[in-house]
């Protein structure tokens, strides 16, 4: 099955139309495996496939092994069968060859296990795949013996242990104002890391006395996560929510064992081809209690070399006792946001965690929950979850501003869901309307100068980044969606953040926004799990009289009169972090800059094998 568009000819045949040119030399780049599809693709059977040449860089091979000193993680627990089928399969990467004729050989997986995706809304049920990894045919075949394969495709050596000073962090550099805070990233200048955090920050006592923890997530390696606690918390209680079920259920369950001060609760998701993506930390002290809404799965991966991003609460104090029920809440309307959201989940496990909160004063928070829950609504409750949550909050909480139709909206994220035959079907229709709502005087539809603006990264962002092909795994755009699409690639732009730093380290961070005409002002900024998506912002059913949202989503909406402003001026210097710092530390460049002609946007699922990436290798998807 070919592809002809203008961006170019896609391909998942095994035809053997490798170009024979010269590579480039691989940049040595210290880099990350996150192969995390994260939500709403439907890809066909797939098998990853990579050799090694020992031609191409056997020093630098050897160099790493020899200079890598890494435990050999376990398998994680994933939100679904791609994110456990890439993580742990893709152990030998393929080496470019300039001089090959031929293809490397793939085979097809009829076995069950493996790949089985979350669907987009409009399609049907998703098949069942297996990815897996194969050596090359170089030496006499060997009696195949069972080996626990690691989360990075390439080996056990494959992480960097961080320098010494890299969990140093200085609360006194860390701007506490937004309170919005990027992942450290390994392998990059250690200016962009000050006032990043790692999770060891976000675990250590530095932040508080642990006593317990909630953790939220879509993809687990209980063992890694286990081990980000500090040796003297380790042993409290913590609660893992999660969406797995049957097979996956019981892996997430016998990766636990050893350890039984852990629990779960598992989120309901009674839709089709929903998922539990929410990403988010309880985390009660014997000071008081704290919120981390963040985007990075529970994985080394995506603390590594990703770009991810976090909101980080203050320091929740207790209240007095006896305090009404009332007490506490923020301007915002945080508490009872919160309290709901964790209410929807209808858990017993939650029940206790729910009371602890309502003890706690979250007055000082200034920001807005945006959550999805999975879900058919109607009446009042259609603006409770999704995008018209969203744009409830917009509209009570924004002032229109001067030439608004000149003001353009920003959307940035890791995954791409079925958008429908036209834009007119969702994206330029009720999703746009939600993201240029600005206050009750707003327009009912938007004018047509109001320029969408989609940033995701292209095939050349993927292959030049700090992880080479093996980022485009945490970017699953499959050929199946973007074939029916087409029209949708006109609105992307690439990835590009020097002004973080994070120009090779691809986005997981999701984020959306409404920027001046000179891009200088914001007139609201959301970081959040949700991808673009209908299964996650949720779509208008029954003529617009019932909104029904798949998966459970969590984001912080951010609006300069929750910080007595009338726009929040875009910060320049991110990095390093200052605490007196006014403007909004927007992780990527703005302009965005829109796909050159030969630009494509990543395609997980197809070859990309006419050129190396920064570690020499092919992506050779069958």
């Amino acid at each position: 099955m070919s592809q002809d568009s203008q961006h170019g000819k896609w391909t998942i045949s095994d035809s053997e139309d490798e170009d024979n040119i010269i590579p480039p030399t691989p940049q040595k780049s210290s880099n990350k495996p996150s192969i995390e599809p994260d939500l709403e693709i439907k890809p066909d059977k797939v098998i990853t496939t990579f050799k090694q040449d020992p031609k191409l860089s056997p020093k630098r091979n050897e160099k790493a092994e020899n200079s890598h000193s890494v435990k050999e993680p376990s398998a994680p627990s994933m939100g679904s069968e791609a994110r456990k089928a890439a993580h742990v399969s893709q152990t030998v990467p393929v080496k470019y060859e300039s001089n090959s004729s031929s293809a490397v050989k793939r085979k097809r997986e009829t076995e069950e296990g493996g790949w089985n995706l979350s669907s987009s809304d409009d399609e049907g049920p998703p098949p069942v795949m297996k990815n897996e990894l194969k050596k090359p045919n170089l030496s006499p075949k060997r009696k195949k013996t069972e080996v626990k394969r690691p989360l990075s495709p390439h080996g056990t050596s494959y992480y960097k242990e961080e320098p010494t000073d890299f969990f140093d962090t200085n609360i006194l550099s860390m701007n506490d104002m937004y309170r919005f805070y990027l992942n450290k990233v390994t392998g990059i200048s250690k200016k962009f890391n000050t006032g990043a955090l790692h999770i060891k920050d976000i675990l250590s006592p530095m932040f508080g006395m642990l006593k317990e923890s909630v953790q939220f997530n879509y993809c687990f390696d209980i063992p890694w996560m286990v081990e980000q606690y500090p040796p003297e918390f380790r042993d409290k209680p913590v609660i893992l929510v999660h969406g797995e079920k049957r097979e996956s259920k019981a892996r997430l369950i016998e990766q636990a064992k050893p350890y039984p001060n852990i629990r779960f609760c598992q989120a309901k998701l009674d839709i089709a081809f929903g998922t539990h993506h929410t990403k988010m930390m309880l985390l009660w002290y014997e000071e008081g209690f704290r919120v981390i809404i963040l985007t990075s799965n529970l994985i080394r991966a995506d603390w590594y070399q990703k770009t991810q991003g976090m909101w980080m609460s203050p320091l929740y104090p207790r209240l007095p006792e006896g305090s009404p029920g009332t007490a506490g809440e923020s301007p915002t309307n945080f508490k009872r946001d919160l309290l709901d959201y964790l209410e929807a989940y209808r858990a017993p496990e939650l029940a206790e965690w729910i009371d602890r909160i309502k003890q706690h004063d979250l007055s000082e928070t200034r920001v807005y929950l945006i959550g999805s829950t999975p879900g058919r609504y109607q009446g009042p409750a259609m603006e409770k979850w999704g995008h018209l949550r969203l744009r409830k909050v917009l509209s009570e909480h924004t002032q229109p501003v001067q030439n608004e139709e000149r003001w353009h909206v920003i959307g940035q994220f890791s995954s791409i869901g079925s958008m429908g035959l036209d834009k007119t079907k969702w994206l330029a229709a009720e999703f746009q309307r939600t993201l240029t709502t600005l206050g009750k005087a707003g327009k009912s539809f938007v004018s047509s100068e109001t320029q969408m603006l989609l940033v995701y990264p292209s095939v050349e962002n993927v292959r030049t980044s700090l992880e080479g092909y093996p980022a485009g795994g945490s970017l699953p755009y499959s050929i199946q969606t973007a074939q029916k699409q087409l029209w949708l690639h006109s609105y992307f732009h690439g990835w590009h953040a020097d002004v973080t730093g994070r120009s090779n380290a691809m986005p997981h961070i999701k984020t959306y926004m409404r920027v001046s005409p000179d891009f200088t002002q914001l007139a609201w900024f959301l970081v959040t799990s949700a991808n673009l998506s209908k299964a996650a912002w949720g779509a208008l059913e029954k003529n617009n009289t019932q909104m029904m949202v798949r998966s459970y989503e969590l984001g912080v909406l951010y609006l300069p009169s929750a910080f007595n402003m009338s726009t929040f001026p875009v910060e320049k210097n991110v990095f390093p972090a200052s605490s007196s710092s006014k403007g909004f530390p927007v992780p990527f460049d703005l302009p965005p800059q829109r796909y050159s002609n030969k630009d494509k946007p990543w395609i997980w699922n197809i070859p990309y094998s006419q050129a190396p990436d920064t570690h020499g290798n092919v992506w050779v998807p069958s």
